[in-house]
């Protein structure tokens, strides 16, 4: 009886989790915009915005007043290439597709984001 007790509460507190976790995912998902996205690159001390339509391939140099960080869009995906950054770390993030994924570099003060297109 002991053990049929205990067993119950894990299924339970599963469930509760798991119900959590998918309203988590409905919320997510419902914040999307489901707009067509680009790439938007924040840079330098006065936050200077520049986008980048994604469905075009293109390279793009922009100096953002501490370094000229690199730029590729392809397939519908950007990215950091060719950092002059002492550390690389920018071009680690990878290739950037889905809303809200985000790149930085920091010796360049630049951040690249996916949003939506406005």
């Amino acid at each position: 009886m002991k053990q049929h007790k205990k067993l119950l509460i894990n299924l339970v507190f599963a469930a509760v989790i798991l119900a959590a976790a998918a309203v988590l995912l409905l919320v997510r998902k419902a914040n999307q915009t489901g707009a067509p996205l680009c790439a938007e690159l924040i840079y330098g001390d006065s936050n200077t915005r520049l986008t980048f339509p994604l469905e075009k391939d293109a390279d793009y140099a922009v100096d953002t007043g501490y370094l000229t960080v690199h730029i590729r869009i392809r397939d519908g995906a950007a990215r950091f290439v060719d950092s002059p950054c002492p550390d690389h770390i920018c071009e680690s993030f990878g290739w950037l597709s889905e809303e809200d994924q985000t790149a930085t570099c920091l010796p360049a003060r630049a951040v690249l984001s996916i949003v939506p297109t406005t």
